[in-house]
């Protein structure tokens, strides 16, 4: 299972942790917002009421919302998708 990524190309919030995703190589589903049907719907459910952005879901089931970078790349390495 790949990192699912819910965001949206207008999302500042998203634009680092995507990139990071890039440049790394690293496998994920980018799942936007405003083009997936249904998606902002699921982002409500999974931020109890709020839209907030990027929420990622990573295969161990950890959920990340508008994470700071350093925990985002320690939940990567939990993973094993980063390498230290």
């Amino acid at each position: 299972m790949n990192i699912k990524f819910y965001g949206a190309t207008w999302c500042r919030d998203c634009r680092a942790p995507k990139a990071f995703l890039d440049e790394n190589k690293i496998p994920y589903e980018f799942i936007n917002v405003d083009e997936v049907e249904g998606a902002a719907d699921e982002v409500v459910k999974i931020n109890n009421g709020l839209q907030s952005l990027p929420t990622i879901i990573f295969p161990n089931g950890k959920i990340l919302v508008e994470p700071e970078m350093e925990e985002f790349k320690k939940v990567l390495e939990e993973n094993k998708l980063l390498q230290k």
